[in-house]
């Protein structure tokens, strides 16, 4: 995990583009370097040791003119070494290097031989091609200057002040200067017509099983974060289980506003179940408020609910570095292949249930992913999702929605993947955790973080102010005093229309309260149904 910038095209601004390269130190803070192309092409690489600590320095040459830069893992880079490039020689152990050996090898046509979550630029004389993972894990981005030279980075950071127009690199594609941009994942589960597969429990365990055992893969010890809810409890009851094959335990972290908080006690009764080594953090609200400017700026976001998760998750980041672990394991992507969203129960038909959970999964890197990658990025810690696994989304989306609906389970969302793990000879998880409501996560580290911070938000913007917001900022308006806040944070950093222009607002569908805390639907077993009418909690 790290942070790459490249840019294409001749300049002589070296020093300009590593202080560019720099403004990502926080993704990379193992060690940094920069190349200069014959041709006079620019990569950098901001580096985070996980795998081949010793000689998987970036950019890596391959076996002839080509250079790469790579952000994330890639689970299957063994099996390519042991199988199609077996011929090739190899300078290190990284994973990252079969990225540039598969390009000398099939040229454009790899992207879908990669088994993992990543984002890569290879140059070769004056040809180039850029990348990004099927779900868009990896954050990726790419602008175009006045020069016309183009730029791609992990983040907004680094171009945001040098292109005239820059955007959103899109999942499941990769983009050269001959193809444009070209869509190589092409999943089936696409298609809402294909949601035609009958319900297997023990293929849903076994391919959930292997979707995270790969991605133990590391060389420096792994953690997971553990929020007491079903997603990420499965992930630490396997997770567990593997690493106990090797003698090894599982170290698991949670957050909430203090030990009372519904997620941190359900944490806690997992870790006891589970026998991990657990670690409990708290914050505060005032402590939450306090780093908002600094929170804004490393999410290049103003999604209210991406900005009420991220703090949480940026605190439990900060503590987890601290114990000198760099990689965890985390549950995104369950709730949106599953319905697991309270919102989903009020589905009208299994045809508009399985479109919602298509668009929510294909959607993910503009919430989710987002937040979940640049939150623990901003303290150098890498996260990985076993549930966007591509084996796992092949056989979930696809179920019959009907099988996935809570209506068809009396309410209960996610039932099959419950029922997937709940094995009474073999139990994975506590009964009342297994079966507990789902919690969002901004919620669940305490209900008084999302009641205090709306009301602070009230207190820093006026009536005045909201009422002129649709003047103040055309592209997507803020509509409550909360967003106000945050579009005025986000447009202090990042005021080009570009910037604004790649953030989505993510809002439930079918609920009359269309504010995203899980609490706002009436399903909720502590539902404020006014949270979104008045914009303060009552």
């Amino acid at each position: 995990m790290c942070g790459i910038l490249a840019i294409i095209g001749r300049g002589k601004e070296e020093q300009l583009f590593g202080e560019l390269s720099k403004r990502m130190t926080h993704r990379g803070p193992d060690e940094s370097d920069l190349q200069v192309t014959e041709k006079g092409h620019i990569l950098s690489h901001e580096r985070l040791s996980i795998i081949d600590l010793h000689s998987g320095k970036q950019p890596i040459k391959g076996t002839k003119t080509a250079y790469m830069v790579h952000n994330g893992e890639i689970y299957n880079h063994q099996e390519l070494r042991d199988g199609v490039l077996k011929e090739h020689t190899f300078r290190t152990k990284s994973d990252s290097e079969v990225i540039v050996h598969l390009y000398e090898e099939f040229g454009y046509d790899f992207c879908n031989m990669l088994d993992g979550d990543w984002a890569f630029v290879v140059v070769d004389g004056d040809d180039f091609i850029a990348g990004r993972d099927p779900m868009g894990v990896k954050p990726l981005y790419y602008g175009l200057d006045e020069r016309g030279r183009i730029y791609f980075a992990s983040e907004m950071k680094p171009i945001a002040d040098q292109c005239k127009t820059f955007s959103t690199f899109p999942p499941g594609h990769y983009y050269t200067a001959k193809t444009g941009f070209v869509k190589y994942y092409k999943p089936e589960y696409e298609d809402y017509l294909k949601a035609d597969q009958a319900l297997d429990l023990e293929l849903i365990r076994q391919t959930l099983t292997e979707a995270t055992r790969k991605r133990l893969m590391s060389d420096v010890p792994i953690g997971v974060l553990l929020s007491g809810g079903l997603d990420s409890s499965l992930t630490s009851a396997i997770a567990s289980r593997l690493l106990a094959e090797s003698g090894k335990k599982l170290h698991s972290f949670s957050i909430g506003l203090d030990a009372d908080a519904p997620d941190a006690a359900a944490a806690r009764k997992v870790a006891e179940y589970l026998g991990t080594e657990h670690h409990e953090i708290h914050f505060t609200v005032e402590d939450g408020i306090q780093i908002l400017d600094k929170l804004i700026w490393h999410l290049e976001t103003y999604d209210v609910t991406s900005i009420r998760a991220s703090t949480p998750m940026y605190f439990l980041s900060k503590a987890i570095t601290d114990l000198g672990i760099k990689v965890v394991l985390s549950g995104e992507g369950a709730d949106e292949i599953f319905g697991g969203y309270l919102y989903f129960r009020n589905a009208p038909s299994a045809e508009d249930f399985q479109k919602e959970t298509i668009e929510r999964v294909q959607k993910l890197f503009t919430a989710d992913l987002l937040r979940a990658d640049k939150s623990t990025m901003a303290h150098g810690l890498e996260t990985r999702v076993p549930f966007l696994d591509k084996a796992f989304l092949d056989l979930a989306v696809r179920i019959k929605a009907e099988e996935k609906m809570p209506k068809t389970y009396n309410g209960k969302e996610k039932y099959i993947l419950r029922k997937a793990f709940d094995t009474p000879e073999n139990p994975y998880l506590p009964e009342e955790v297994l079966w507990r409501q789902k919690e969002q996560f901004s919620d669940g580290v305490g209900y008084k973080w999302i009641d205090d911070l709306i009301d602070y938000c009230a207190t820093q913007v006026t009536d005045e102010q909201l009422a002129g917001a649709a003047t103040e900022f055309p592209y997507n308006a803020p509509t409550t005093k909360e967003a106000y806040l945050y579009r005025l944070i986000f447009n202090k950093y990042y005021p080009q229309v570009s910037s604004a222009q790649t953030v989505r607002k993510w809002i439930p569908k079918w609920q009359e309260n269309l504010d995203p805390s899980g609490r706002a639907n009436a399903a909720h077993v502590k539902a404020d149904v006014e949270i979104a009418k008045t914009g303060v909690i009552v």
